[in-house]
Order: structure tokens, then sequence, then C-alpha cells
């Protein structure tokens, strides 16, 4: 590459509205020069989760001062983009639409290339933006609404070892949280609570540890954290704060034995392709919990492999991941047109069977 390339990328799949500016150098290293994030926990606290039709007004209603914000942090005009990006899917297509129309406007506005990219592509690349991870490198994405262990063998090439059959761990701790009358957001708040827990009170199920392979199932889990606050209820007629935290306590130690165990078994995979700098990398928000993430950390140790777990900030939704996905595509792909679509499912691993999650959720991507 000869000159710069400057990059406008937009992501509102969920309940997080953002924007970000990317400039990759003639080197080949990035800089992201702005990252705007707003979210919406306020709007959705009331309910225990995320309200598709609730996120998609907000995202309209916002992104386009996301924008404005991003491109002024960054100290770049409009004009001087040269390409936008925007989170095609998979997501809560209310959202997904709302970011997709505002980038075809700029697109057009300006007279610059459009490129749609897969959030989960942006997660799973964004260990290379950060510490510039070789490939192959072994993913694992685990966030509200995705979990998969990915072999990321190229900027647009994944082969999906395993994921989740019905909830992800994201959906099983809002849930959780939810049964435990625990605040929003959830994940913070269950962690909180089983710091002063006793994980190993309850007999909680460890979900398909007894069967082969990499897939995990976390809705068993949630259902035994059910049965066992509704006996505590019946047995002394209410939950108390000491019972809020032990169940905490030990569903985050299911959560975290499952994904140790299913972790094991596809670093053994992804070892057997004989990685010349192997690394573990983690993405999503349930990585920011610490007590998974240390796990995760002492099985990489075990097997001598590098442990990548991006700075928070960019472990969750964030538009910064989307522009690197763009940069990495824009040099082998040519971009995308006004035909663009919102996707709800868009799965990484086009040659693997769909995961399929419960009633009607469907095909997961």
């Amino acid at each position: 590459m000869s000159r710069t390339q400057t990059v406008l990328a937009l992501e509102s799949s969920c309940d997080d509205t953002a924007a970000a500016v990317l400039r990759r150098q003639a080197d080949g290293s990035t800089d992201i020069l702005a990252s705007i994030v707003r979210g919406q926990d306020s709007l959705h606290a009331a309910f225990g989760g995320v309200v598709p039709e609730i996120a998609a007004r907000a995202h309209a209603e916002v992104i386009d001062l996301c924008v404005e914000q991003a491109l002024e942090q960054a100290a770049t005009p409009l004009g001087e983009i040269d390409a936008i990006a925007v989170t095609a899917g998979p997501g809560l297509i209310g959202g997904v639409v709302s970011g997709v129309m505002c980038a075809k406007g700029l697109a057009m506005a300006i007279g610059k290339p459009l490129y749609g990219i897969n959030h989960l592509a942006g997660h799973a690349l964004t260990p290379r933006l950060t510490d510039d991870v070789s490939y192959p490198y072994l993913m694992l994405l685990v966030s509200g609404g995705h979990c998969q262990f990915l072999l990321v063998l190229g900027p647009d090439s994944f082969k999906r070892l395993g994921g989740t059959i019905d909830d992800a761990p994201g959906e099983a701790f809002d849930k959780v949280a939810r049964l435990l009358a625990l605040p929003q957001p959830s994940g913070p708040s269950v962690e909180r609570a089983a710091q002063a827990g006793d994980p190993a009170r309850f007999g909680l199920p460890r979900p398909l540890l007894d069967r082969p392979g990499c897939d995990l199932s976390f809705s068993g889990l949630k259902t035994a954290v059910l049965r066992a606050r509704e006996a505590l209820i019946a047995a002394q007629g209410g939950l108390y704060p000491q019972d809020q935290a032990d169940l905490s306590a030990g569903f985050q130690a299911a959560v975290a034995d499952v994904l140790a165990e299913k972790t094991r078994r596809a670093m053994t995979l992804y070892l057997e392709v004989s990685p010349a700098r192997p690394a573990l990398c983690v993405a999503g928000g349930v990585a920011a919990n610490m007590t998974i993430r240390s796990v995760l950390e002492t099985i990489a140790a075990e097997y001598d492999t590098a442990f990548v777990a991006p700075p928070l900030a960019l472990c969750t939704d964030n538009a910064a991941m989307i522009g690197f996905a763009a940069l990495e595509r824009m040099a082998r792909y040519p971009p995308d047109d006004m035909t663009l679509s919102a996707r709800p499912r868009w799965p990484l691993d086009t040659t693997s069977p769909a995961l399929t999650g419960s009633g009607k959720k469907g095909a997961k991507s």
C-alpha cells in the first residue's frame, strides 16, 4: 500500500450505537483516531434485557450524532474519508437497518465505497488490531448473543469448532440476573454478587461435558438456577442476599468450568494445524468477567500458548473493530453497492451446519 487509508465505521447491531474513524498507514499499521460508543442500559433497565423496538428507535435517533462526534474527535472532515464501513449483520434487524441506511447515505453523499461487515468478523479480527496476532489463531467469541470457538485462518476465512446450541453465556447471565433480582447490566451484577458467594453451596450442572466436541449449552444451567431459587423461596419464604451471592457464585463457576473444558478441547484441535505462533484469543462482553478470563489465561499457559484479550472497550460492541475488518477487506475484495441489505443471521463459517437454538430463535450465527 502506497498511501494512507481512512475509514469511517458504524456499528448498531444490538444496544450500543457506535462510530469510529481508523487510519491505516502506508506501512500497514492501523491507528484508531476516534471511537464513540453510546450505550442504552438506561432505556432497557426496567425490562431486564434488550427490547428490540426500543433499541432500533434509539439507534436511529443518535447514530448521526455518533458520526459527528467521531469525525470531530478524529479531526477528520467527512470529505477526507476514503471508505464507509458498517455492520450489516448479524444482529437485531431494526438496529442493523439503522446503521446500514445511514452508511449508504454517507457513502452516496461523498462518493466513497461502502463495505458491509459481519459483526462477528469484527470481534474475531480484533486481536490483530490490538496485538498484531498472526494467523491462524483460536478465538473464543463469548458475548450476549453469541458463543463460538473459531479458527481464524485469514481475514475472511473462519472455521467453527463449536458453539452454543441454545442460550449464549451472556443470555444466561441476563436471565440469571433477572431470576435473582439483580440490576442491569447483568454481567457485572452477577460477578459482583458472586464475590461474596459460596460456589459449592448448590450442585449446579455442567451441561454437555459428558459429550464429545466443543458445542456448549447454558439453557439447562439457567433452569437449574431457577429451580434452586424456587426451592429457597418455598422453604424460607423469600430470597436473601447470601442466597443471591451463592447462586451467582455457583452459576459463574459452572459457566467457567464448561468454558474451560470446551476450550481445552478446542485447543487440542487448534494445535493440530501447527500454528507457528499459537494464540488463544477471547472477545465479547462476557470476556470482561475476571473469573472466566483468569480460567482461560490459565489454560493458555497449560498449552504454552499466548493469551490475548483486547481491552474491554474493544471486547464489547464498538465500531473500531468494524473499521478494522473493512481495512482488512479493502485490499482483497471490491466494495458493496447500494443493494447491501441488513442480515439478522450471517454465519462466519458457511461450510458448517447452522447452530440451532431453542424455539423461535432458529438458526444461530
